[in-house]
């Protein structure tokens, strides 16, 4: 909850209470998982990961608590999101996220090698970028 409070913005297009409520669901192996860092103990960051279609997932819900920020742990979170969605055999992995509230993670998920692309789904979100990367 906190990480959709930190947005100042509504997630209900993605109904994210039902998400919450149903947790892992859509993120449940063998096709996704949910990442938790955690640092002396307490939680520092989560980042998830679920299917859209054959070959191509999509990194939901990276979040790293504003105290732990600046310390490499959204870049860890990546990182072991990128090598499990290989493992698990994706060929592509996509993100939506807002380019202009958010943009140290754009600027971390471009030096993974994510670029733009159309929009994948709708988002009523103004300033919306999609983007992808091949894996």
């Amino acid at each position: 909850m906190e990480y959709a409070f930190s947005l100042n913005f509504s997630l209900c297009f993605q109904d994210f209470d039902n998400e919450l409520d149903t947790l892992p669901g859509k993120y449940s192996p063998p096709d996704g998982f949910i990442l938790l860092a955690f640092t002396d103990n307490k939680c520092a960051g989560c980042i998830a990961l679920k299917k859209l279609e054959d070959g191509i997932c999509e990194m939901k819900r990276l979040y790293v608590r504003p105290e732990y920020r600046n310390l490499g742990i959204g870049k860890m979170l990546v990182e072991k999101l990128i090598d499990e969605a290989r493992q698990i055999g994706y060929a592509k992995m996509r993100l939506d996220t807002i380019e202009d509230k958010m943009k140290n993670a754009v600027k971390l998920y471009k030096s993974f090698g994510f670029y733009k692309i159309d929009a994948y789904y709708e988002n009523p979100q103004p300033g919306v970028l999609y983007m992808e990367m091949i894996l």
